[in-house]
């Protein structure tokens, strides 16, 4: 089937049936026009639900679009991605601002080639995506009128509030267990939307791409590995048993 059919067919789905979860007219049209099947192939493409690629969960095109109604950018904006993933909301906000005004970051590198050649294939090169630390931001390129953070914290990041504009947001999961979908403005302040579940905003060392930060748990797990391919007293040749 052609994919513009199936994107029309996952957008209606999204604005019309209980989830109500596309409400603006900019997003609509946003969602209709990115080839998802560039980002996440044909197979997966328009099916709402997440799955596990390259050790990041990929987000449902309901969870997107949560998120990017709650962002609510204007046209124009300086926008920030924080957990670039495989690009496909840098895709989707770009329909919105212009690719020129978008950033994205990740912290493990292979997502960050992931999504510079997804976005490229869809069109979207003009996406700017680099290895950062999210927790660090991206100064270089602020103040942002929108920073959204696709990982959840215990508090918003310092660095991603101070970059934003004066009238500019950040959304982000907010809370461990329990976490709430949060807007926050440039002095601290936010507002919930409600729950929703999350994996932790990484650090450095702990994206899947690198070494174990752990070094027992580690260790411990090199040695049961080395321990179960080693040969026990009794399966050795040279042991004398009379």
């Amino acid at each position: 089937m052609d994919p513009a059919v199936l994107r029309d067919d996952m957008v209606d789905s999204l604005q019309h049936e209980s989830k109500g979860v596309v409400q603006s007219a900019w997003l609509s049209a946003a969602m209709r026009a990115v080839p998802r099947e560039a980002f996440v192939g044909e197979q997966q493409a328009y099916s709402d639900r997440p799955f596990e690629r390259l050790g990041t969960r990929v987000l449902s095109p309901s969870t997107a679009a949560r998120l990017l109604e709650a962002l609510a950018p204007e046209e124009g904006d300086e926008v920030l991605v924080v957990g670039a993933g495989i690009g496909y909301t840098a895709a989707v906000l770009a329909e919105r601002v212009g690719a020129a005004n978008v950033q994205a970051i990740d912290i493990t590198r292979r997502l960050v080639l992931e999504a510079r050649s997804n976005l490229a294939e869809a069109g979207y090169e003009a996406v700017l995506v680099d290895r950062r630390d999210g927790a660090d931001g991206l100064p270089e390129y602020a103040p942002y009128d929108r920073v959204l953070l696709e990982a959840a914290a215990i508090e918003p990041p310092r660095a991603l509030v101070r970059q934003l504009a004066e009238d500019g947001r950040l959304v982000m999961p907010l809370g461990a267990s329990e976490q709430t979908l949060a807007i926050v403005d440039a002095d601290g302040e936010s507002e919930r939307l409600g729950s929703v579940a999350f994996q932790p905003m990484l650090v450095e060392g702990e994206q899947a791409d690198t070494v174990e930060r752990n070094r027992t748990r580690r260790e411990d797990r090199e040695h049961a590995q080395r321990s179960a391919q080693s040969r026990t007293g009794w399966e050795q040749d040279w042991i004398d048993w009379d």
